[in-house]
């Protein structure tokens, strides 16, 4: 099977044999326990790796890549800026293109946005937002409050501080010793198909959420507290669970009623991914964050790119105090990962990609259906839910059914062979586990983020495979 998939950021390496053969392939330290393969070039969807296969990319990286790989325009747009200016410390100078992608930015959020500021990713995008949250109540002489409510279930990212704010055990766990638990607080997941009661109607699951944050509040002390942190639609976590209709918006009115902040983590799910530019746009039911990070989609891959937008009350409460934000890093506003983010967003606006997105993201959700639910399929009995909107799908297994004791994964999960099945059949997809209970010790889900430009064609080629590789490894591992 190929190195790419032998394990997944879900599960912890223990196979010192394949570390040591790593060791001697490559002086890179991996996220994986050997050399992935060298990929040589791409075109599109289309991966050409150093042994000379041709692969489909049908999860973008990790949801990056949304008009694919080497589009001309992106490409002009790094080259000349390049040539005009490679490098300017932020503290020190600006350049037109980081000024003109904030300008396109605060603009996208429809007077939900004054301001923004840049990072280097998604993770950084987070501590940024974290940073900022308490800068804001510093500022406005509210120092009293320290305290962060997010979910459990949730990932917010890599660094100590995005740790402790996400709720993700594999990924917390080496570092638990060093997490914050003092400033960190955790409520449950907005996970309906899970989580919501059999006597309990959309609305009154809602409604118990928002009670439990209600309470979460006021058992910390509702002074004490700077907000309430969600990924607007989970991501690797769960596999694409979007939040109940009502959800954003309740949990909004806790926030608004002890005057906390309401902060959205749409890093994965943002930037036209589910279908609309901004997630909230279509789950929100008129709730807009005070504040929001993006990355992923904002460089779609041509950059390291992230950026923190701010309503206008985090403007004022800043511009009234200090004036500036109180967070920077070297490669902050970046001139070429500016010039080339603003490429990306200027060919989603002339391609009308967005909308490419909902209608070739509908053909792809609809033929993942059809193929996965399909009648007498090996994989139905084990098959939770398939979801999504836009270029983002997700398709949960349960192996707790009575049919699973004829299968035997010796030990691993479903979701890494399918993935390495996957990889070795044409196609690259996402294979987690751990999203079934609150704990992470139990589920396997599989994600797609195909570009937004996925022809009709290719949709049809990636569920083939996909199916085809789902019942390869039914057949491997049956008893």
């Amino acid at each position: 099977m190929s190195p790419v998939a032998v394990a997944t950021d879900s599960f912890p390496i223990a196979n010192l044999v394949a570390v040591k053969a790593a060791i001697k392939q490559s002086n890179i330290l991996y996220r994986t326990p050997e050399r992935p393969p060298i990929t040589r070039a791409a075109h599109g969807m289309y991966m050409e790796l150093e042994d000379g296969r041709t692969i489909m990319d049908a999860v973008g990286g990790a949801a990056v890549t949304c008009i694919g790989n080497g589009h001309p325009k992106v490409v002009q747009a790094i080259k000349d800026q390049a040539d005009k200016l490679s490098y300017a410390y932020q503290v020190q100078l600006t350049s037109q293109p980081a000024e003109e992608l904030a300008k396109v930015l605060v603009e996208s959020g429809k007077g939900a946005f004054t301001q923004c500021g840049f990072v280097s990713g998604g993770s950084e995008a987070m501590e940024a937002v974290i940073k900022l949250a308490r800068q804001y109540y510093y500022e406005i002489g509210q120092k009293q409050r320290k305290n962060f409510i997010a979910r459990k279930l949730s990932y917010h990212g890599n660094t100590l501080g995005t740790l402790s704010l996400s709720y993700h055990p594999a990924r917390r766990a080496p570092y638990s010793v060093n997490l914050n638990n003092d400033c960190f607080h955790h409520v449950s997941p907005a996970y309906a198909k899970r989580f919501q009661k059999p006597d309990e109607t959309e609305k009154q699951y809602v409604e118990r959420l928002r009670q439990e944050l209600d309470d979460k509040f006021v058992e910390l002390g509702p002074e004490t507290v700077i907000g309430f942190v969600a990924e607007t639609v989970v991501g690797a976590t769960t596999g694409v669970v979007p939040p109940p209709k009502g959800y954003l918006k309740a949990m909004k009115s806790v926030c608004d009623k002890y005057g906390a902040l309401f902060m959205l983590d749409e890093v994965m799910s943002g930037m036209g991914r589910m279908g609309t530019l901004h997630a909230w746009e279509m789950y929100g039911d008129g709730a807009t964050p005070d504040i929001q990070a993006v990355a992923k989609g904002l460089g779609g891959g041509y950059a390291s790119i992230g950026a923190v937008l701010m309503s206008e009350r985090i403007s004022i409460g800043i511009r009234d105090n200090s004036g500036f934000w109180n967070h920077g890093h070297t490669y902050q506003a970046h001139p070429i990962a500016c010039a080339a983010s603003l490429a990306v967003q200027k060919v989603l606006v002339e391609e009308d990609l967005i909308t490419r997105c909902r209608v070739q993201g509908g053909k792809f959700g609809e033929r993942l259906r059809e193929c996965v639910l399909a009648p007498n399929t090996p994989v139905l009995p084990f098959v939770f839910d398939v979801r999504g909107s836009g270029c983002f799908w997700g398709v949960e297994f349960d192996f707790t059914a009575p049919e699973a004791t004829a299968y035997d994964f010796k030990g691993k999960h479903f979701a890494a062979l399918l993935q390495a099945q996957c990889f070795e059949n044409g196609i690259i997809v996402m294979g987690m586990s751990g999203g079934a209970n609150l704990e992470g010790t139990v589920g396997e889900h599989v994600l797609f983020a195909p570009p937004f430009n996925i022809t009709d064609a290719e949709i049809d080629k990636v569920v083939e495979v996909f199916m085809k590789s789902v019942e390869d490894v039914l057949s491997d591992t049956r008893k």
